[in-house]
């Protein structure tokens, strides 16, 4: 489908029952595959990022079965792929190409790592830096510190090791996943302010489950004991993606509501579950169990404008921008500058749509400042989604306002395949 129109609709009343998350599935996935024993992982995102990871693990000679229940069977090839060769490609999945990196420049074999052309614009010298201070042999394919890249054989030296915390968490994670791989005790300093924390903080709390543990001191210093391996806990269920119920629990705020999310609730390991703070700022009514959360909107059903750091919720932050089209005042955004490296770069895709329908934007290198418009929603905007699947996702909130048209809304199958089966199941005219 080449473009999606959505209708305009004036409230969202019900329950979804979420997709398992990204984040947690790309994770287990290849902790699954580098353990001891078999792994059967229950309620996995069956999306395009997650596909990429399968196949790639695969192609390494991991053994991967599909039961009929829908678990998938993993069995882990205890810290060393059997295949010593291989070209993988990645599409456009952060989750898979920066923890594969990393693991694959310590498995002694000779890779190379490609994906879709914006993959091959979002940099990955700072990983790369990381990875030659022990030994790694990497080459760039094309230009220098960003993807395609060729891995070596090498002779690793674990040790100290210092990287920016700027640019991506996702680097930091790739690291963590892969230096118990060396039997080594191992550190890492975190030069600057270290981005996304939660996203480390979901990292850690994995690999614990798979029996390695990580000592840090607050978010600069990691370090890793020696012979640590990773082990099958043997089953393992991936909770609801808490940066899908953005959108539903957005649409809650927006719309009157009440709209509840299963799978994701108080007791989440996942940062963006506290996209709820933000909303309960904006003034909506927040309801929360150990595995739901719901929201509806405020007794006066107008939402206020926030000044909010979204350092802990980089991926939800974009639904505060589409969001603050229905709150009063002007919205800001801060610390995303993770924006731009992302499926595309966000903070301009963001302002460039937001200002199709009215709204004044002015956008920073880590900020973005929203001002709706005086009076309604521009009609029958049409939104280009950059390939993005939380472009595609987070613009749908804009059919509370207006009818509008989304390009390409298949892009969503990146993270949540039937999502606006979903959207439309809680909406009404």
């Amino acid at each position: 489908m080449q473009w999606l129109d959505l209708p305009h609709v004036h409230r969202a009343q019900g329950s979804v029952c979420l997709p398992g998350s990204k984040s947690i599935s790309n994770r287990i996935l290849l902790l699954s595959a580098l353990a001891k024993g078999t792994t059967t992982v229950s309620s996995l995102l069956e999306s395009d990022d997650t596909e990429r990871m399968l196949n790639a693990l695969q192609q390494l000679g991991v053994s991967v079965f599909r039961a009929e229940d829908g678990s998938f069977l993993v069995t882990g090839c205890n810290g060393k792929f059997p295949a010593k060769e291989a070209e993988l490609f990645l599409g456009n999945a952060g989750t898979a190409f920066r923890p594969l990196t990393a693991v694959l420049a310590l498995m002694q074999g000779h890779y190379r790592l490609s994906g879709v052309p914006r993959m091959h614009e979002r940099p990955i010298g700072d990983l790369v830096d990381a990875l030659t201070q022990i030994g790694a042999e990497i080459t760039y394919l094309g230009q220098q510190g960003f993807p395609p890249l060729e891995i070596h054989p090498a002779v690793i030296h674990p040790g100290a090791i210092y990287i920016n915390g700027n640019i991506s968490s996702q680097f930091l994670s790739g690291l963590l996943m892969a230096l118990p791989l060396t039997g080594e005790p191992a550190s890492i300093i975190v030069n600057g302010t270290l981005i996304s924390q939660p996203y480390v903080a979901l990292t850690i709390a994995q690999m614990a489950r798979f029996g390695v543990q990580v000592k840090q001191e607050g978010w600069q210093s990691f370090a890793l004991a020696g012979g640590q391996i990773y082990r099958s806990p043997g089953k393992i269920t991936v909770e609801g993606d808490a940066s899908s119920a953005s959108y539903f629990l957005a649409a809650g705020a927006i719309s009157g509501g009440p709209v509840r999310v299963e799978g994701v609730g108080s007791e989440s390991c996942q940062g963006d579950v506290r996209f709820v703070e933000a909303l309960e700022a904006m003034g909506a009514n927040i309801r929360m169990g150990n595995d739901w959360v719901e929201s509806s909107a405020p007794v006066s059903r107008t939402l206020k404008a926030i000044d909010f750091d979204c350092n802990h919720i980089p991926d939800a932050a974009m639904t505060l921008a589409t969001t603050a089209l229905f709150a009063q005042g002007t919205t800001t955004l801060k610390n995303i500058a993770s924006w731009r490296v992302k499926e595309t770069d966000r903070i301009t895709a963001m302002s460039t749509e937001l200002r199709k329908l009215g709204a004044s934007v002015e956008a920073g290198e880590d900020f973005l400042r929203i001002t709706p418009p005086d009076k309604q929603l521009s009609d029958n905007a049409i939104i280009n989604t950059y390939d993005d699947h939380r472009m595609a996702m987070c613009f749908s909130l804009v059919s509370f306002g207006a009818p509008v048209r989304i390009n390409d809304p298949g892009c969503v199958a990146k993270t949540f395949p039937d999502y606006f089966e979903k959207f439309a199941s809680i909406t009404h005219a």
